[in-house]
């Protein structure tokens, strides 16, 4: 007797495939008997469509139900027939002429066969095959045995697999009633694979028909969805992963399986950051979490044993092995890698000249600072040594105590980190990383330079001079002579920062460096908060599609932040956040036309000083500087006219951003030095400005090729030679950092403190208005990686500093206070008076005096720190102190947020040598489109 077919369409919101699907029904050579047609909660055109195809009534279901639960309903009206075969299609699966008489040949000469599977063709390509079979591998992660494969007849003489698609599946209708349809649980994804395992196990064959070929627009999580993208995509095939391994598994084995789910969960994220694959993460907690809660798995259970009549060792020969396995997964890394073509040529280090220019840099960089070579530490203006050891350092992070002033627990200045992270590169003497990067700092800006102007020119010209003007840049030069570290290392980093953002448009290893890059520069120099901000957010506008890995780079600079924030909100002092770390330290202000030639400070880069020395008119120095720096100020302007506009006029943005930056540092007075308000230093967002200048420059020098040289050659000129003053000056020792012995108080002090660390010094200064600052250092002193904006930017004294102020004011005139009493409590051995300015001669003389006559104390006498008394008779007392990192529920809060944002951004940030390809973002129609930039990081 002749098999009877009944077909079933099912559509969701397929209006523009249905015409081509249902034009392949009425064209078969073997017609159904019946044909069902159902409408799954469609919004278009979709049940006018059906309904003026068959002139019939069309089933209507709930949008929430997937194909199978729509099969299932459409058949339940309906009794079964004798010998009845159910072919399944949807709205986006359009038969060729022969595939449903191909589909019931195959069963007609194989009774015990119950599920056929077409061959499943690109929509878009006939040529092409989107799938043919299902199965899995050892773990149950499921996989289709041959996708995206140029149909050759090379896969024609398989018949016998594991499992087939739901798209123009044909199934026998008892089998399909007595398995219950397709598992509610899996709405799309694995639902005909679970199908066909289920239908073997209960003792039927299941075979691939290659001659019946079916085209296909999509994958079944596609279904009745405009596009779903990778991320999505990951998500589904887990959660229905998981699913099934509940439903698999021996009853014993279900326990551990479903206490294993979160925890694997954790190390499946892990392994998705590291392989870059961020945007799967969130799915693994959401499919992890859905199968903790998944109340279907019973009944999934139920089923089975009702049905099974074999054991799972029928299905073992049908799932892929795992050498098979291995070995696609090496044929798709391998795709990538061979269709990668490099787009331009760029200009090499060595062949360009980057390496000789680089080198010479060092060379200035030695002459410049080469006195330092032998220092164990550094120390001058806003500079002072670093702890004696790398656990020091790290001690000083988070939410701890800090013995500055009276003492307190405040929160750590983002600074402290990059801090302790360059300190502990010289584990044994952290100071000596300072001395370091003094010595590297203008090689190491050449270099920084010279690539990120090499990744956006074809000539050589232009990462060279971009190179020089970068490597002698005044707001470089300023910062290290005035012992502004941070403001150094946010000028060596601006350039990788650029690099790394724009690269993190396509990949997401680029992006976990650019988020690590952002945080060290607004950690060294806050003030650039707000300008990398803007650049920022006008990225995202400018690469809308790349949104989804920009959007998370500010991510580690805000976890560093946000304590601080809130502490300075809390005070109702918000403006501080953008306060310099650091030692207050006062510098001359510029002018805003100072500004815009690169001064940090006022002296136009030392040309005031030599045109006075030489005799010449005061302005003379001003018209030198402005002649030198014209090569470069008119490139900029140019190449706003020039070829490459596109990058020139962003490049200006960015110089008119750092510079308006600069000029709202100068008037930012948020930092106390005793009782004198002091400026924030303009350099970091000098280098800002000046970035954008030298971006603008080599753009104009990329354009004028051949033509460049002359102006190339006058540019690189007129910066270097304004740079020779202050050359000079850090080479002659003319600058306010200097070698130090690595001592913050006095060697008396200091030994002192070797035996008790908790000893303190008071030291009192003279001010220029009379009055006395006072401060308490504990041990050694109070090292770089201890200071903290908190206490710089303090408006109000707490009742520890004005217990200080009570004693040093006291100790500092003849009065009938306590003395003893309150240097007893308070464990303090030693009084320092720092030498004083001219104007505050007279305040120091004052103190002096009453110190002096003060007869608890005894002279030591003048010390490289100032003058020193001692306290000999100390009592007992207990210096104040507090807890550590790790000693308050809000120490430990911070610690492990951070800690895990960073580790998180490192492991994204850590490039993959054998990455997977992703599932790209699909679209109907499209099933397999190029994916969006890189997958492998």
């Amino acid at each position: 007797m002749q098999p009877t077919v009944t077909a079933v369409l099912v559509t969701r919101n397929g209006s523009q495939y249905l015409p081509r699907t249902l034009a392949a029904l009425a064209v078969q050579i073997r017609r159904p008997d019946t044909l069902v047609l159902v409408d799954v909660g469609s919004s278009d055109s979709s049940k006018q469509l059906l309904t003026a195809f068959a002139g019939q009534s069309v089933v209507t279901t709930s949008a929430r139900h997937s194909f199978g639960a729509a099969v299932s309903v459409a058949l339940a009206s309906s009794a079964a027939r004798a010998d009845e075969w159910l072919w399944l299609l949807g709205h986006d699966s359009a038969p060729h002429e022969g595939a449903l008489s191909a589909l019931l040949g195959a069963v007609e000469v194989a009774p015990s066969v119950a599920l056929a599977g077409p061959k499943l063709m690109r929509w878009d390509n006939a040529d092409v095959i989107a799938t043919f079979g299902e199965t899995m591998t050892r773990f149950g992660r499921s996989l289709p045995v041959v996708s995206e494969e140029l149909d050759q007849a090379q896969h024609d003489i398989q018949s016998d697999i594991l499992g087939v698609s739901a798209g123009g599946m044909l199934v026998r209708r008892t089998v399909w009633e007595a398995l219950s349809g397709f598992d509610s649980a899996l709405p799309s994804v694995d639902a005909a694979l679970d199908f066909s395992v289920r239908a073997r196990l209960a003792g039927h064959r299941v075979v691939g028909v290659p001659a019946a070929r079916v085209a296909s627009a999509g994958p079944p999580e596609l279904f009745g969805r405009r596009s779903v993208s990778a991320g999505a995509q990951h998500r589904m095939r887990r959660s229905a992963q998981l699913h099934r391994r509940l439903v698999y598994a021996r009853a014993l084995s279900v326990p551990l399986h479903w206490l294993s789910l979160l925890p694997l969960a954790v190390l499946r994220a892990f392994v998705q950051v590291l392989a870059k694959r961020p945007g799967f993460v969130t799915g693994e907690f959401a499919a992890a979490l859905g199968a903790v809660f998944d109340g279907s798995v019973p009944s999934a259970r139920r089923r089975i044993r009702k049905t099974r009549v074999l054991g799972w060792s029928a299905i073992s020969a049908l799932r892929m092995p795992g050498s098979e396995v291995r070995e696609r997964r090496a044929h798709e890394r391998a795709k990538p890698a061979s269709q990668a073509v490099e787009a331009l040529q760029r200009p090499g280090f060595f062949a360009a000249g980057g390496a000789w220019i680089v080198l010479l840099a060092a060379v200035a960089g030695v002459v410049a600072f080469g006195r330092f070579v032998n220092a164990p530490a550094l120390a001058g203006g806003a500079l002072v040594p670093l702890a004696q050891t790398a656990g020091e350092l790290w001690s000083h992070v988070g939410y701890a105590w800090r013995d500055i002033g009276a003492g307190m627990t405040v929160t750590a200045d983002p600074f402290t980190y990059v801090i302790a992270a360059l300190g502990s590169t010289t584990f044994w003497a952290p100071s000596q990383a300072i001395v370091a990067l003094y010595l590297v700092a203008i090689p190491l800006s050449a270099l920084t330079a010279w690539w990120c102007a090499a990744g956006f020119s074809t000539k050589a010209f232009a990462p060279g001079v971009a190179a020089v003007a970068w490597a002698v840049a005044p707001p470089l030069l300023g910062s290290l002579s005035n012992g502004y570290v941070g403001a150094a290392i946010a000028h060596i980093l601006l350039p990788v920062l650029v690099m790394a953002v724009v690269a993190a448009a396509r990949s997401w290893a680029m992006a976990g460096v650019a988020a690590l890059v952002a945080a060290a520069v607004i950690a060294s120099a806050p003030i650039l908060a707000l300008p990398i901000a803007a650049m920022w957010f006008a990225w995202m506008i400018v690469r809308p599609t790349s949104i989804h890995r920009l959007i998370g780079i500010p991510i580690p600079a805000i976890a560093l932040f946000a304590p601080l924030v809130v502490a300075q909100v809390s005070r109702g002092n918000w403006l501080a956040v953008g306060a310099d770390p650091g030692v207050p330290f006062s510098v001359s202000v510029p002018s805003g036309w100072q500004l815009a030639i690169g001064a940090p400070v006022s002296g136009l880069h030392g040309f005031d000083g030599l045109a006075v020395a030489a005799g010449l008119a005061p302005g003379v120095g001003g018209l030198i500087v402005a002649i030198l720096l014209a090569p470069l100020a008119v490139l900029a302007l140019l190449a706003i006219f020039l070829p490459g506009s596109r990058r020139s006029i962003p490049a200006m943005l960015i110089a008119l951003l750092g510079y308006l930056t600069a000029v709202f540092a100068t008037h930012l007075e948020v930092t106390f030095l005793g009782s004198q308000a002091t400026a924030n230093w303009a350099g970091a967002a000098l280098s800002l400005y000046w970035f954008g200048l030298v971006a603008a420059t080599a753009v104009a020098l990329d354009a004028l090729g051949k033509a460049a040289a002359v102006p190339a050659l006058l540019a690189s000129l007129g910066v270097i030679a304004v740079a020779v003053p202050l050359f000079a000056a850090a080479a002659t020792g003319s600058i306010a950092v200097a070698e130090t012995n690595g001592r913050l108080l006095p060697a008396l002090t200091s030994a002192e403190a070797v035996s008790d660390p908790r000893l303190g010094t008071l030291i009192v200064s003279a001010q220029p208005d009379g009055a006395i600052a006072a401060t308490v250092a504990r041990g050694v002193g109070t090292t770089l990686d201890e200071q903290s904006t908190l206490s710089t930017t303090a408006t109000a004294l707490s009742d520890a500093d004005v217990r200080i102020a009570t004693l040093a004011g006291n100790i500092s005139s003849i009065s009938g206070f306590n003395v003893a009493g309150e240097l007893d409590a308070l464990q303090i051995g030693f009084i320092l008076l720092p030498d004083p300015s001219d104007s505050a001669a007279v305040a120091y003389q004052r103190i002096a005096e009453a110190l002096d006559a003060n007869r608890i104390l005894t002279p030591i006498g003048a010390t490289a720190q100032g003058f020193l008394w001692r306290y000999e008779g100390m009592g007992e007392g207990s210096a104040p102190t507090g807890p550590g990192p790790g000693g308050t529920p809000i120490g430990v809060v911070i610690l492990v947020v951070q800690g895990t944002v960073f580790g998180l951004t490192v492991l994204l940030a850590i490039p993959t040598s054998r990455p997977r390809r992703l599932r790209p973002r699909t679209t109907p129609g499209h099933p397999l489109p190029i994916p969006e930039g890189s997958t492998n990081g």
